[in-house]
């Protein structure tokens, strides 16, 4: 999906995958689908909507097809579904052939060793064997979207080499992938240590389309989307809520693990006159439903506080 735009950002909505991963209750297909649906309608261009994970592993995605099958798609929306290994891959296959796959397919490279090995039980070189094993299989079927995990920093591992990240990126390019997203897994990035990654990653490589996929766990969410879209980012990840992180069966993060907040992104970008595409008339129900769907609080700010003047545009862009 391009920007339209210099100053316009693509935002994708992860509230579906990455923020149900971390919930012990199972949500339901049919909430599932209704969510996605008004995701769409609320104007997204780009939605993650399932993963096909294992069942063991993650419960709440044994209904990835179901899910698939059941949402009303709309031209203007790609669908995205992650893939964590050859497996994942082949069911995207099946679900294509059987005319619900997803558009986008998402494949995990890790750079922290000590986290590649926590959550996936590979070496750095068995990584990259199972990954390109992954995008061969895949015939380019889809659109590919490449995902570095733990780019700027692990609990085990520490501050990590941009030089490293920036490889696995060529490599993930060289592979076919036209986007690839750059993921602060545990929220260990800094505004500084953002902007100089992605500067070295446009620099490098400027016909990318880089991802900005941040957690928000120790509250520089914002303030880190905001020094990658000063560096030349258009493309960002967030979670209604500022739900997410590690998967419910698989702990490596400490604290709060949550997604960048889906309305609080929209809300600094817009009242900055950063188009988003969204329908802000609609942005709080959504955020209150999906509330409703949890059954708790969540994280958001201005699902608390409101859009202010912004639906007037009464403010003064800065």
């Amino acid at each position: 999906m391009t920007v339209t735009s210099a100053s316009a950002v693509v935002l994708c909505e992860c509230f579906a995958r990455d923020g149900l991963q971390h919930e012990p209750s199972f949500v339901s297909s049919e909430q599932k689908i209704a969510l996605l649906n008004r995701f769409s309608a609320l104007g997204f261009s780009r939605i993650e909507a399932t993963s096909f994970t294992h069942p063991g592993n993650v419960p709440q995605f044994t209904d990835a097809d179901e899910v698939l099958r059941g949402i009303q798609r709309t031209a203007e929306t790609r669908y995205k579904a992650t893939c964590v290994n050859l497996k994942s891959v082949q069911r995207a296959l099946a679900a294509a052939d059987a005319g619900y796959g997803p558009d986008e397919i998402s494949v995990i490279m890790v750079a922290s060793d000590g986290l590649l090995k926590k959550a996936f039980k590979r070496s750095p070189e068995e990584q990259y064997g199972v990954i390109g094993a992954m995008i061969d299989a895949a015939q380019s079927r889809f659109e590919l979207i490449g995902t570095i995990s733990s780019a700027l920093g692990c609990p085990f591992d520490g501050k990590i080499d941009p030089t490293r990240v920036v490889e696995y990126a060529r490599w993930l390019a060289g592979k076919g992938a036209r986007y690839i997203a750059i993921g602060d897994t545990t929220g260990m990035g800094n505004p500084r240590s953002v902007a100089k990654l992605f500067q070295q990653l446009l620099d490098a490589m400027p016909d990318i389309h880089f991802i900005a996929h941040f957690h928000d766990t120790r509250g520089a969410g914002l303030a880190n989307c905001l020094a990658a879209y000063q560096a030349g980012v258009r493309h960002f990840d967030c979670a209604f809520g500022g739900t997410g992180g590690n998967p419910a069966k698989i702990s490596y993060a400490e604290g709060h693990a949550g997604n960048v907040c889906t309305e609080d992104l929209v809300t600094m970008f817009e009242s900055m006159g950063i188009g988003t595409g969204l329908n802000l008339a609609d942005l709080l129900d959504t955020a209150r439903h999906c509330e409703e769907v949890l059954g708790r609080e969540l994280d958001g700010r201005v699902t608390r506080s409101g859009l202010g003047l912004l639906l007037n545009r009464g403010i003064e862009h800065v």
